[in-house]
Order: C-alpha cells, then sequence, then structure tokens
C-alpha cells in the first residue's frame, strides 16, 4: 500500500481545478494546464471567449490534447480508493502559495483570501469552494444527461438506420433474384418461339423442294423426249431419196 507521503506527491498532479475530484478523461490547454474534458464546455460556457479557469489565458479555438499520463494516474488513484478529500492534498495560489478556498464567479477562477481582497477583484462575487464545486457537479450531472439523451437518440438513430440499410439489401437482393428469374422465363419462351418457328422454316422448305424437284424431274422428263425427237429428225435429215420419205 502507498504511504500518505507518496500518495501526496502523485495525486496533488491529478485533481481538477474546476470540479476537484480526480480527472476524467484530462485534457490539457496549450497554457499546460489541465481539467477534465466535461469540465471545459461548462467552464466556457458562461465566457464570452475561451480562458483558463487557473491562468485566464485566452484560446481563440478551441484545442484539447488528450493527456493519457493523468488518466492513467487517476486511474491508478481510484484503484488505491482513494478520493481528494482523503489525500488531503491542499491546492494552493500560484501567485501568492496560499490555499485556494474561494471560487470567483466573476472570473471563474480558484482564489486564495489574499486575492480576493486584491484590487482585481474588487466587488467580485465569490463562493466556497465546497459550493461552487456542489453547483458544478450539478451542471455536470444535468450536462452528462444531456450528453446521455443525445447519445441514447443517437443510438436509436444508427439501429433504425442500420435496420433501413438491411432492409434495402434484403428488398434490392429480393428484386435481383425475381428480375433474374423473369428474365430466365423471358429467355426460354424466345428460345422455344425460336425452335418452333426454325421447325416450321424447314418443314415449308421441305415441302417446296419437294415440290420443285418434281417439277423438275417433269422437265428433265420433257427435256429427254424433245431432244430424243430431235436426234430422231436429224437422223431422218441425213438420209437421200425415197428412204428420206419411208
Amino acid at each position: 500500500m502507498a504511504s500518505g507521503l507518496q500518495i501526496e506527491s502523485w495525486t496533488v498532479e491529478i485533481i481538477c481545478p474546476i470540479c476537484l475530484d480526480f480527472f476524467t478523461d484530462p485534457v490539457s490547454l496549450d497554457c499546460g494546464h489541465n481539467f477534465c474534458r466535461s469540465c471545459i464546455p461548462l467552464s466556457w460556457k458562461k465566457q464570452e471567449t475561451n480562458r483558463c479557469a487557473v491562468c485566464q489565458e485566452t484560446f481563440p479555438e478551441k484545442k484539447l490534447k488528450v493527456n493519457r499520463a493523468l488518466a492513467n494516474l487517476a486511474e491508478k488513484a481510484r484503484k488505491f480508493s482513494l478520493t481528494p478529500t482523503q489525500t488531503e492534498i491542499k491546492l494552493r495560489c500560484e501567485k501568492h502559495r496560499e490555499e485556494l478556498k474561494l471560487y470567483c464567479e466573476s472570473d471563474q477562477k480558484l482564489l486564495c483570501l489574499v486575492c480576493r481582497d486584491a484590487r482585481e477583484h474588487r466587488d467580485h462575487r465569490f463562493l466556497p469552494i465546497e459550493e461552487a464545486v456542489e453547483i458544478y457537479k450539478e451542471q455536470v450531472k444535468f450536462y452528462l444527461a444531456s450528453l446521455t439523451q443525445r447519445q441514447e437518440t443517437a443510438l436509436q438513430a444508427e439501429a433504425k438506420q442500420k435496420q433501413n440499410i438491411s432492409q434495402l439489401k434484403e428488398q434490392a437482393s429480393s428484386l435481383q433474384t425475381q428480375v433474374k428469374d423473369d428474365f430466365a422465363k423471358i429467355h426460354q419462351i424466345l428460345i422455344d418461339r425460336e425452335q418452333r418457328v426454325m421447325m416450321d422454316l424447314r418443314q415449308r422448305e421441305e415441302e417446296i423442294l419437294q415440290r420443285m424437284e418434281t417439277n423438275l424431274r417433269e422437265i428433265q422428263s420433257n427435256l429427254d423426249s424433245v431432244q430424243q425427237e430431235i436426234s430422231e429428225l436429224q437422223t431422218q435429215m441425213e438420209k437421200d431419196g425415197p428412204i428420206f420419205c419411208r
């Protein structure tokens, strides 16, 4: 088991300055300060410009860098079953090194008692850190509920879209099968029709050829008769005298 000194040496680095709890999905700003990802939008929601809740540096764009090292440390703290209050760590002001006890609603910044009395925070509204934490936790809870609802809506939309895609694929597959079957039937009908037409043509061809061949034989027979008569007459013409008249 880690000793109290060992715990304090690394758990001081894994507490979010906004919610004062161990980091959840920690992200870093360009200024180097780290926050829970869900705490950043809540902090910036009330500001005209995006500012770091610790150093007040402004950022024109919401550039958040995932800090996996802090995420691992926070997870380690949870495995030790620790809480930020059990570690007895006190966040201190970077300027005065005093314990941070107040939250300035005007600047949305954690302050020590010395900072509270400074001119720059005159007429500002302050809350005890514990009260501010509860307020922020309620806001985080509301924001989380909103995100959860959006997630549920998105999941339902995703499931519906997947169902629509599946139905469309089934309908398309069924239609393709039906089209193939219909064209196969049409193709078979055309093949059968072609075979019948070709058979009819062959039958007509045979009938006509038979008649024409019969006529040809008759013509050839007549031609033979004519040629025979011509031959006989030519032979007769070659005879002289009384023999010609026989």
